[in-house]
């Protein structure tokens, strides 16, 4: 049962940002409530690594400890919900529930990551985060020197493909429909062999989450081992931007050097504010946050 509905901060997030930041508020005593709807983006991801201590660890494990440690400190507390609506009052603002309960506090954290939004390309999203995977750093390593792909077109294919260049020298680039790379880049691909296939991908044939061939519409099939995608996305909570928090043009909420927001109050960390989509680097953007608040909380009161 919930000790109160008025609390210093409320974080809307509790996977790794949410509870990091939780954890540095919780140490400095203050009254802090986590709201989580369990739907973290790497759920079905096998391991999680290039985290000290954590490395090879499941995604799962780690945020079990991490709640468990989090819930040792008495001022913090953690429920499960969805926060569906947020409100600026006098005194700092509310957070209103899909249960329809209102919560009170004078600072907000946003840690509620982004949303993928998956292509029609079948099997896409069974193989997402375990043989199809967004991030050289936490995935290149466990399929090095693989028959690998990417996924992508254009700007964001080069430079995907100049990160795995270093992995692997069997690496193709799927465009998915006509190629958009300027002559020089152009001329870097040919230079380091990197093939470009314009064929659209209509599927990916797998064994429980693992790559065995992608196929394309003019039914052939090439056996990759991996797939690197670059696929669009939208944030998770749209309470942010409704309360008037800006949205940068990559579609991330904009923060300062120290995670606030462009609304006075309201802070973000985690990936839902950058690119960097790592449980190390969600840990750490959480753990400056909840200093941070800390911090404007101790110049109003002392």
């Amino acid at each position: 049962m919930l000790k109160n509905k008025k609390y210093d901060v409320i974080i809307i997030g509790g996977s790794y940002a949410g509870l990091s930041a939780a954890m540095s508020l919780g140490r400095s005593l203050r009254k802090v409530l986590v709201i989580d709807s369990n739907a973290p983006c790497n759920e079905q991801t096998p391991h999680s690594h290039n985290f000290l201590t954590q490395d090879g660890e499941t995604p799962s494990e780690i945020h079990r400890k991490a709640k468990e440690q989090v819930s040792q400190y008495s001022t913090v507390e953690l429920i499960n919900g969805l926060a569906v609506h947020g409100k600026k009052i006098e005194n700092g603002f509310t957070i209103t529930t899909a249960d329809d309960i209102t919560f009170e506090a004078k600072k907000l954290i946003f840690a509620t990551g982004v949303k993928d939004l998956f292509p029609a390309i079948k099997n896409f999203t069974e193989c997402w985060g375990i043989s199809v995977i967004h991030c050289p750093y936490c995935h290149g390593y466990e399929v090095k020197n693989q028959k690998t792909a990417i996924l992508s077109n254009g700007d964001r294919a080069l430079h995907i493909a100049s990160l795995v260049n270093n992995l692997t020298k069997d690496l193709t680039i799927l465009t998915n429909g006509k190629p958009d790379f300027t002559e020089e880049q152009l001329e870097k691909l040919n230079r380091n062999n990197i093939t470009i296939i314009e064929d659209k991908v209509i599927e990916i044939e797998h064994e429980n989450g693992y790559v065995k061939n992608v196929v394309l519409d003019n039914n052939s099939k090439i056996d990759f081992k991996a797939v690197y995608a670059a696929i669009p996305f939208i944030q998770h909570s749209d309470i942010p931007a409704a309360l008037g928090c800006e949205i940068n043009e990559q579609g991330y909420i904009k923060i300062d050097a120290f995670n606030l927001t462009t609304i006075d109050g309201v802070w973000a960390c985690g990936d839902n504010t950058n690119p960097m989509r790592s449980v190390a680097n969600a840990v750490a953007s959480g753990s400056i946050t909840g200093a941070m608040i800390n911090k404007v909380l101790v110049d109003e009161q002392f």
